[in-house]
C-alpha cells in the first residue's frame, strides 16, 4: 500500500428523524489525543445535547479504531458511524454525531439510520485526499559522495529532514512508500555510503 485516503478539512452535516436532530462533525486527525481534544471540545458547545456519539480510525493500515454509543442502545450509534468512515475507507478522520432527542422513539433500526446518514452528511460536506505514505531512512557519506545524494534526492522527490556536515554527511532522508525498493538498490549500489530504512 504506497497511500491512504483522508479528508482535508473539518465539515459538518445533518440529519433530522421525527423531531431528532443529529448534527455530526468530521475532522482530521494524527492521533488519540487529537480525537479526544476534539470529542471534548464537541461535548462541551453542546453540553445540553441527549447524546455525542463518535467513531475514529487512525493509521496508513487503518488498525486503529474506536466507537462510542454514548448511552445509545449497544451498536446504534458508534457501529454505524465508523461504517460510513469504512465504506469510503478513509484513516485518520473522527467523526461526532450530537444528537438532540425530539420526543418521538425511533427504535434500533431508526437510529442505526440516523447516526449512519448524520456520518454519511459530515463526509460528503468535506473533500476526501489521497496522503501518499512515506518512509524515512538516514544516510551517511563523505563528502565527495555528496553529489551522488542530491542526485538521489532530485530523482526521487525526496524530503531532506535533517542534514549535518562535519567531517562526514548525515542526512536524515523521507521518501514515499513507492519508492523505498529503488531508493534501497541506489543505495545499495554505492559501498562508500552507509544507509538504515527507520
Amino acid at each position: 500500500m504506497n497511500s491512504f485516503l483522508t479528508i482535508k478539512n473539518e465539515s459538518q452535516g445533518l440529519f433530522k428523524d421525527k423531531g431528532s436532530k443529529f448534527l455530526s462533525f468530521a475532522f482530521p486527525i494524527d492521533s488519540v489525543d487529537s480525537a479526544m481534544e476534539h470529542i471534548d471540545i464537541v461535548r462541551r458547545k453542546y453540553f445540553d445535547a441527549r447524546h455525542v456519539c463518535y467513531a475514529y480510525m487512525l493509521g496508513c493500515n487503518r488498525d486503529t479504531y474506536r466507537v462510542n454509543d454514548d448511552g445509545e442502545p449497544s451498536g446504534t450509534a458508534g457501529r454505524p458511524i465508523l461504517g460510513q468512515i469504512n465504506s469510503k475507507c478513509l484513516t485518520d478522520v473522527l467523526i461526532v454525531v450530537v444528537r438532540y432527542f425530539g420526543g418521538t422513539l425511533l427504535g434500533t433500526s431508526g437510529l442505526i439510520n440516523a447516526y449512519k446518514m448524520a456520518a454519511l452528511d459530515a463526509i460528503e460536506n468535506t473533500q476526501i485526499v489521497e496522503i501518499p505514505i512515506e518512509r524515512r531512512f538516514t544516510v551517511a557519506c563523505q563528502y565527495e559522495n555528496m553529489n551522488f545524494i542530491m542526485r538521489l534526492i532530485k530523482d526521487f522527490d525526496i524530503k531532506v529532514l535533517s542534514q549535518q556536515q562535519t567531517s562526514d554527511c548525515r542526512f536524515t532522508l523521507s521518501c514515499r512508500q513507492e519508492f523505498v525498493d529503488a531508493v534501497s538498490e541506489r543505495l545499495k549500489g554505492n559501498h562508500l555510503i552507509s544507509f538504515e530504512m527507520l
